[in-house]
């Protein structure tokens, strides 16, 4: 028996949320240990380690941006296939423990596209949307949630292995995952949703646009902060308060729990809320987290004060992607990307802003700093949103039904049977 309509967006979302999960947890399965594979596995210097990750973090930022303007011109599910393939065939040929140029090239073309995945997915979730919780704007956060679900899982994954069969388990095991991550996507029912476009779906705009450019603005800054904390607050509470390493490790995890029941708490937001104002309010969130962090020493209260801080980030990780897809409607590979290296750019930034800070001025001056980047990022942010209506009116394209993006798509969209491959 066919599917029905309501079963075919339902399960499109269950496809969606399985193949997140997937991803996040093997991306958290190997993000832990990388560093440590490079040191000694493969014995690099702490340099040498540096520039890989580097190099890898620009390459994904590169593959980001391409295979999103791809998928907006030719929607379908290669862009993430293609990503997730090449990540994976990346960490298996990690398995030989190559020379160090061999192993810049692997970093450089195969493990930069593994970040393209993750904006890929949640640009199919806003393309396939036709009725489920996602055209309302709720999927997000229950596709948003599973991710955090995954990073509590993946790291102690990780780690089981890394205990076994070491280095060569967690690699085959990443590998293997980003396969899953394929099958998922490759199972997904891509048929174009049958329903009306929204009014306002032809309204798309530029990067000019000082809606669009505030925004990657305030959501860059606030991923600086966010990350240049994690980098200062493990030695503020082991050299400044003389704290343990498994305190600081409750205080993460608190924050991970924090995030899964924030991220599911926005599908019961009154209509009448606007997402920008909620955004403002998880913005808001990190400064006080920032503050407090700098003001108490307490271990206990500093413990508590990360539920404040995972909210923050489930909130902004959620609605900032929505934000960005509903400034872009047209493209929303190309906004989903945007949003996406923001945090990638934030983790590029942080190490040198968090470092060079801590040396010069003190671990509680970087937290302070944290803080004010925090503040920066919400006047940014509430800048955007008093721009957008102004622009509302001025970026207007053509709309595009689904039957003549299909035409346009060529080969993807013309095999007869109205699938999107």
């Amino acid at each position: 028996m066919g599917s029905t309509p309501v079963s075919r967006p339902r399960r499109r979302l269950i496809t969606l949320l399985i193949a997140v999960l997937l991803l996040g947890v093997t991306e958290s399965m190997i993000g832990p240990y990388l560093v440590l594979f490079g040191a000694e596995r493969l014995r690099l210097s702490a340099l040498e380690i540096g520039v890989f990750l580097s190099l890898s973090a620009l390459s994904g930022m590169v593959a980001s941006v391409w295979l999103g303007g791809r998928y907006d011109r030719r929607p379908g599910r290669w862009p993430a296939v293609l990503a997730a393939s090449l990540a994976g065939t990346g960490y298996l040929l990690l398995l030989a423990t190559p020379p160090y140029p061999l192993l810049l090239l692997i970093g450089v073309v195969f493990l930069g596209a593994g970040s393209a995945v993750f904006p890929q997915l949640f640009a199919l979730a806003k393309s396939h949307a036709d009725g489920t919780a996602a055209a309302s704007g709720s999927g997000t956060p229950v596709l948003r949630s599973a991710w955090s679900l995954a990073w509590a899982i993946g790291p102690l994954a990780g780690g089981a292995l890394l205990a076994g069969p070491g280095y060569s388990g967690v690699l085959a095991a990443t590998a293997c995952g980003f396969c899953l991550v394929v099958a998922a996507v490759l199972g997904l029912d891509i048929r174009p949703p049958e329903v009306p476009r929204p009014v306002d779906a032809g309204r798309d705009r530029p990067l000019s646009s000082r809606a669009v450019a505030l925004s990657i603005a305030g959501f860059a800054l606030f991923h600086v902060a966010m990350f240049s904390g994690a980098v200062a607050l493990p030695l503020y509470v082991t050299e400044v308060l003389h704290g343990s390493a498994g305190a600081v490790g409750w205080m993460f995890s608190v924050c991970a729990a924090a995030e899964i029941p924030a991220a599911l708490a926005l599908l019961l937001l009154p209509s009448r809320w606007s997402r920008d104002r909620v955004i403002l309010i998880g913005m808001g969130l990190m400064i006080v987290y920032f503050a407090l962090v700098a003001a108490f020493t307490g271990i206990v209260a500093l413990v508590l004060i990360h539920i404040a801080r995972g909210a923050a980030i489930a909130v902004v990780g959620a609605l900032g992607i929505s934000h960005m897809q509903d400034l872009m409607p047209a493209a929303p590979g190309r906004a989903t990307t945007l949003f996406a290296n923001t945090a990638t750019a934030g983790s590029l930034v942080s190490g040198i802003a968090a470092g060079g800070i801590s040396h010069a001025l003190g671990y509680r001056a970087a937290l302070v700093c944290c803080a004010v980047l925090s503040a920066v990022a919400w006047l940014l942010f509430l800048l955007a949103r008093r721009q957008a209506p102004v622009e509302a009116g001025k970026f207007v394209t053509e709309p595009v039904s689904h039957a003549g993006r299909a035409a346009d798509n060529g080969p993807m969209g013309s095999d007869g049977s109205g699938r999107w491959r």
